[in-house]
């Protein structure tokens, strides 16, 4: 599913237009992205956390040429599904 179908599902399921279902999509999509970039974990009860880690400068080998790379430190974003998200998946 796509971002696309995803806002016209839940138009159909909620009686709104799919225009005001993007918008407030768009809203939610701002506000996760701006707590992750102040380094805050979104929570999300019932469903899982989002959060930044860090992963630490590392080496790396070039598999083409087989020389070895330094990989830069970088951020990352995670996501930890809840217990009943999990349970509903096995």
């Amino acid at each position: 599913m796509n971002k696309s179908q995803l806002i016209k599902a839940v138009a159909e399921k909620s009686e709104l237009s799919q225009k005001q279902v993007a918008e407030t999509w768009s809203i939610i999509e701002d506000t996760i992205l701006n707590t992750l970039s102040t380094g805050e974990k979104v929570q999300l009860s019932g469903f899982g956390t989002f959060e930044v880690r860090e992963r630490a400068e590392r080496k790396g080998r070039n598999p083409k040429t087989g020389e070895v790379v330094s990989v830069p430190a970088c951020k990352y974003l995670a996501f930890v599904s809840a217990k009943a998200v999990k349970e509903n998946l096995n």
